[in-house]
């Protein structure tokens, strides 16, 4: 359980101090609000992405509609911020949201019962949003929590069937077939070229104002079993389509098309190669998201905010991009 966050050094508001009134009038009650971490998964095989988008199901929408319903009926909208987007197909193990609710709607969750307001909000929670979604944990944070900015890293997991008679009907919605036998030695000898801080433009599509330098932390490969290849891939962050991208680029390679240096070439070139193909977003699930401790979240949020700047000895060191501004971090 996360501590609850308290100003020092300041005055606490004239409605807190000792003989003022107990309750909250109601301007004083929209000023003061909750800062909620929120831990969810959800198959997206059935929504148009994460981003609420007009007419269309979104994962953001859902849980948006959910938080207002529990929060009672004078709650205006729930805004949602979170620490990755996805595109429509893509899975999350898990992945986390921040809101800021009303203080008092918030104590107001449990109703009669005896339940904190965090155990009251997951099972009505439960009751409202559709089986494809499922809150895991709803946390009180302080407001330098931000899922967006605070994170540490993002992992990722593609996963492919190289023997289709042997693909498991039961995974088909998180698999995808390749018609040849994937060379795990070969992907991971090509993966490790491509692990650090680089300029990832050529497997991005790029976003006004925000940069396409990233720190891939992991990329490996393994085989679970005859038939069946993973894709480990961990970065600070991603650009829109990234992850797809990379594994779209080493495939080739698994598959003897290409010499182990081509993805780096490719990456260097910092130029988009027809060879690049964007493997199927259902193949793709986001599993991790990690951060720091609690009282760090607020330097890491300022930190990744900072200017990514490549080391001189890169070829293109003389450029210098903002960290991601852009609605999509992370995105995939």
């Amino acid at each position: 359980m996360y501590a609850p966050h308290t100003s020092r050094g300041t005055d606490a508001p004239a409605f807190l101090k000792a003989g003022s009134q107990p309750h909250l009038s109601a301007r004083q009650a929209r000023m003061s609000t909750q800062r909620l971490r929120i831990d969810l998964a959800y198959d997206g095989t059935d929504f148009s992405g994460w981003a609420r988008q007009p007419g269309l199901r979104t994962v953001q929408d859902e849980l948006e509609t959910g938080l207002t319903r529990i929060l009672g009926r004078n709650a205006e909208p729930v805004s949602i911020t979170v620490a990755g987007r996805t595109d429509a197909g893509v899975h999350a193990h898990h992945t986390v949201t921040h809101t800021d609710v009303p203080t008092a709607l918030w104590k107001r969750v449990p109703g009669r019962s005896e339940r904190t307001p965090e155990i009251a909000a997951l099972s009505r929670l439960a009751g409202v949003l559709p089986r494809d979604i499922v809150v895991r944990s709803i946390t009180p944070v302080p407001t330098s929590f931000d899922a967006r900015f605070s994170a540490l890293h993002r992992r990722y997991l593609y996963r492919l069937c190289d023997n289709p008679p042997l693909l498991d009907p039961l995974r088909r919605r998180d698999t995808v077939l390749v018609s040849e036998r994937l060379d795990v030695d070969a992907l991971n000898a090509a993966s490790a070229l491509l692990v650090g801080l680089r300029d990832f433009a050529a497997l991005c599509k790029k976003r006004p104002y925000s940069t396409t330098i990233r720190t891939l932390q992991l990329f490996a490969w393994e085989r679970l079993d005859e038939g069946t290849v993973v894709a480990h891939v961990q970065a600070d962050a991603f650009c829109h389509s990234m992850v797809r991208a990379l594994v779209g680029a080493l495939v080739p390679v698994g598959h003897g098309k290409r010499e182990i240096e081509w993805p780096s070439k490719v990456v260097a070139s910092q130029e988009k190669n027809p060879g690049v193909v964007v493997m199927p977003a259902h193949g793709l699930s986001l599993m991790h998201i990690a951060y720091p401790e609690l009282a760090e979240v607020g330097e890491r949020a300022k930190n990744t905010r900072a200017r990514r700047v490549l080391p001189l000895a890169q070829p293109n060191a003389q450029q210098t991009c903002p960290a991601p501004t852009s609605p999509e971090p992370g995105q995939t």
